[in-house]
């Protein structure tokens, strides 16, 4: 149990026993109820906004009810202190014993420090990447990827099953058009000269390799052949050469699905039509016709009476159609019949999803809703681009053109660890550039370095002590002044961290985390420039060289089990 989870636990006690006393009405809603710093540290350790959230519903005044906790506050063995803050915020500061069994619990959880039950095992299925087969993986994908990959790894440390998915769109017009340049491939492949790629075709030098595999598969056989007699078998063996590629590529970055589940199969399966029957029967589908759009109409447009469903009953602003003219499924339909099949084995479902599927998001959230009965618990993540830029100028990239910069491409000249850690210094929402200069810096400006520069001069701390022959005892956690002191209150804030950045689906939190516990660690090494006692290594002081090595490797402690979130490697030395 974290240091906040204990104090939480304290607070409900205080208010149960109030609650006893008469003091509180029973059974009042105590969800509300935070513990966590203060803002400014001069307040105290701890504070807790009991009494102000509390005091209204229990029909007393917020400073009256902080009056009651205070008292019962002060009798706790942690606690020096329990003072009351403006209208009735509560302050605690705790022992400085409390703070040092901290740092020995951070010692003695190791990789398991920041662990939650939180999730109580409910199943997540975290949908990301699922990007068209169509060709490489490119960086416009790399942002989703990272965010999908690290937040079912936090969901997981947090106490979550987690399903990792992918979602092949191998079901649209975009696999006939590989089909296709993947012919014109073949044929190149048994030396005819295709010249320049026809318009519509993907002209990407990555097809090359599969018209060989088809050429060595089928030998002359589909050269000049009508497309009825190919096109399908072309169909499958590109998307699985593609799936292939895709694979590979995203295990530069470390990032590996449990489920691959496909469009075509899906729908081969009768999955939408079975969504259809079940939202028939509970008369959330019906046959209608589409208003007609706003201003000047399409010389195409007619009134078509299509299968459509109830969107505006879950807050959509139209009812939208699962089927199209001709019978196909539309997008939407096909996509409504996925959610249903995840939520068959997920309590809750993430979609990470790219910032340009905006439009999509309601429907999709009204079909959830309505197809779980409201049971199961939906977010979408909406992923902002990435801009690439290579000495101040934006990179240009379109998988038609084949002149994208790809994500291998990248990997290879960064390095896997500097991407993972990039896409997550900002809000996945937010707009982000990816200059190839400043991700790998060796400036505090740059959060990669900065944090992987405090592990690695914490891993040196050990290997110093060795070499100067330090004799060490057992730490002397009595030893450590009001700066050590402060470093594990910041390091302490790992659990509630970890918690919170779950609740919210925001993995990029453990990245702002890591960065601030990295310059308070940095700001400590630093006081020893200015004075020679104050370092870590004092080879004639054992003692306190042993206690703040402990210190210090329990900062790099909690480094490492972040970066773990985060898929990053903790370096012992910096390059």
């Amino acid at each position: 149990m974290s240091l906040y989870t204990r104090f939480t636990a304290h607070i409900d006690a205080v208010l149960d026993a109030l609650e006893a006393e008469g003091v509180l009405p029973a059974g009042l809603n105590r969800k509300p109820v935070t513990v966590e710093p203060p803002r400014d540290p001069s307040h105290g350790d701890l504070a807790t906004n009991a009494a102000m959230v509390l005091a209204k519903p229990a029909g007393t005044i917020p400073r009256a009810l902080a009056e009651a906790i205070v008292g019962k506050l002060q009798a706790l063995d942690e606690v020096t202190s329990a003072t009351i803050a403006g209208p009735g915020f509560i302050n605690m500061t705790l022992t400085d014993a409390t703070w040092r069994a901290e740092l020995a619990a951070i010692h003695g959880d190791a990789a398991d420090y920041g662990r939650s039950q939180l999730g109580q095992g409910v199943t997540v299925n975290v949908e990301y990447v699922s990007a068209n087969p169509t060709g490489p993986m490119h960086m416009g994908h790399c942002r989703g990827a990272v965010v999908g990959d690290a937040l079912a790894t936090l969901l997981e440390y947090a106490g979550h099953k987690v399903i990792r998915e992918y979602y092949i769109n191998d079901a649209g017009g975009q696999v006939d058009v590989l089909a296709r340049s993947a012919h014109l491939r073949y044929c190149e492949a048994l030396g005819e000269d295709v010249g320049a790629i026809p318009e519509g075709l993907y002209p990407g030098d990555y097809l090359v390799p599969v018209g060989q595999a088809l050429a060595a598969e089928y030998g002359d056989r589909f050269v000049g052949a009508p497309e009825a007699e190919w096109l399908a078998s072309f169909r499958t063996f590109a998307v699985a050469r593609m799936m292939d590629m895709i694979r590979s590529d995203l295990a530069l970055l470390g990032i590996h699905h449990d489920i691959f589940a496909s469009e075509a199969e899906l729908q081969a399966a009768g999955k939408p039509a079975e969504a259809e029957a079940w939202l028939r029967a509970h008369d959330l589908v019906y046959d209608g016709v589409l208003e007609a759009p706003k201003g000047e109409l399409p010389d195409d447009w007619e009134p078509v009476e299509l299968p459509l469903f109830r969107s505006t009953k879950f807050g959509d602003d139209q009812d939208r159609p699962i089927k199209k003219s001709n019978g196909s499924w539309t997008y939407f339909g096909a996509d409504m019949a996925y959610h249903f099949q995840k939520a068959q084995s997920a309590e809750q479902l993430i979609d990470i999803w790219g910032a340009d599927h905006a439009g999509t998001v309601k429907r999709i959230q009204a079909a959830v809703a309505a197809l779980t009965e409201g049971r199961a618990r939906f977010d979408v993540k909406l992923i902002q681009m990435v801009r690439l830029l290579r000495d101040g100028e934006p990179v240009k990239m379109s998988k038609r053109a084949g002149n994208f910069v790809t994500l291998a491409d990248v990997v290879r000249e960064v390095g896997k660890d500097v991407v993972r850690f990039t896409m997550l210094t900002r809000k996945a929402d937010a707009q982000m550039d990816f200059d190839f200069a400043k991700v790998v810096e060796a400036s505090k400006d740059n959060p990669v370095f900065y944090v992987q520069y405090a592990h690695a001069r914490i891993s040196s701390l050990g290997r110093r002590a060795e070499d100067a022959g330090i004799d060490l005892p057992a730490p002397d956690l009595s030893l450590l002044g009001t700066a050590e002191l402060g470093l594990v209150k910041l390091a302490a804030q790992f659990p509630r961290v970890v918690e919170g950045a779950a609740q919210a689906r925001e993995p990029h939190r453990i990245a702002f985390y890591l960065n601030d516990l990295a310059s308070a660690f940095h700001g400590w090494w630093n006081m020893g420039n200015d004075d020679p006692r104050a370092r870590v290594i004092l080879a004639d002081d054992p003692a306190l060289t042993a206690t703040r090595l402990f210190l210090a490797q329990g900062i790099g402690q909690i480094i490492r089990n972040g970066l773990a979130l985060m898929g990053v490697a903790a370096l012992t030395e910096m390059q």
